[in-house]
């Protein structure tokens, strides 16, 4: 059973087309990945199937209701939390919940049932006359899901719900994430996290208003890498990449943080010709007075996929 249907889906700016007819389902209880950059198309997309922006085009039904002829009905049945937690600063937690439980109809031991699993998943019990502003990152991002989701919407959507967030807060949360999806409850999440991408069933990929991929994180990478991948960590990144595309084994490189990813030209999997590969690179980089700290092959990650998609599509 699909929670989500989008058919067609567009959105013009003028002469400016930022989401471009876009289809794909959602079934009922998956963690489901919308993946891009900024400006992709994603913020877009999804305000449009919360009911907030009309589609210049197409259409969606969530949770059976057309986002073009009912988006009222859409908007009282799904949860939505924003990057910015949606919360007000100068209200309390316990005003926080019932601002939210109020909006959604909730009163009575119904709106104090919810607002104690509210407090109870967010950790918030002893908290209840702080104000929200004075709560540590983590805690306003865990009392944001439980407000987005007081009414018990079977869909919620999380539009970069991480960003800003430590690491034990971000691994906290999608514990959270998880728990909803056990329950049933459907989960369209953003996010420019690709790691955490991999937590989720399945995942679409977008550029510039376009899907680009479509699949479980096991698919992508399966489909779209099928070269060897190495990994170094070394002095100048900036030159050894320049150096290492002009090799004519390797088929591209980038740059993943403090590393640079290198993708080989071979089908080859037999670790001793990858290992000479290997090593010249390291050759390669050494002779050029570029220090090589570590080098080895890893696994592909959803960045390498979404990298490689990028590079393709260019």
């Amino acid at each position: 059973m699909n929670s989500i249907e989008v058919k067609d889906l567009t959105k013009r700016f003028g002469k400016f087309t930022s989401v471009d007819s876009i289809s794909f389902e959602v079934k009922q209880g998956e963690i489901f990945g919308f993946l891009g950059a900024n400006g992709a198309g994603k913020s877009t997309t999804i305000k449009m199937l919360c009911g907030i922006l009309e589609p210049s085009g197409g259409d969606a039904f969530v949770g059976g209701f057309s986002i073009k002829k009912d988006s009222d009905n859409v908007k009282k049945n799904i949860g939505y939390m924003s990057q910015k937690f949606s919360l007000y600063s100068d209200l309390t937690v316990e005003e926080n919940i019932n601002f939210f439980g109020s909006i959604y109809g909730l009163k009575g031991e119904k709106l104090e049932e919810r607002k104690r699993w509210v407090l109870n998943t967010a950790g918030l019990e002893e908290r209840t006359d702080s104000l929200t502003g004075t709560l540590s990152t983590g805690y306003k991002q865990r009392l944001a899901l439980g407000c987005a989701v007081i009414h018990e919407p079977r869909i919620v959507f999380l539009d970069e719900p991480t960003g800003g967030v430590d690491p034990i807060s971000r691994k906290n949360f999608w514990d959270l994430i998880n728990d909803l999806s056990s329950a049933g409850i459907t989960v369209f999440v953003t996010t420019h996290y690709l790691d955490e991408a991999e937590f989720c069933n399945r995942i679409i990929m977008i550029d510039a208003g376009r899907l680009i991929a479509a699949g479980s994180p096991a698919e992508l990478k399966s489909k779209y890498i099928t070269h060897p991948i190495i990994e170094a960590e070394c002095d100048h990144a900036d030159k050894a990449l320049k150096m290492l595309e002009q090799a004519d084994f390797i088929k591209n490189t980038a740059y993943f943080g403090e590393y640079i990813h290198i993708t080989l030209k071979t089908n080859e999997t037999n670790s001793n010709d990858i290992n000479s590969y290997i090593e010249r690179i390291r050759l390669t980089l050494e002779e050029n007075g570029i220090k090589v700290n570590r080098i080895g092959q890893i696994a592909a990650s959803l960045e390498d996929v979404f990298v490689n998609l990028l590079e393709k599509d260019e």
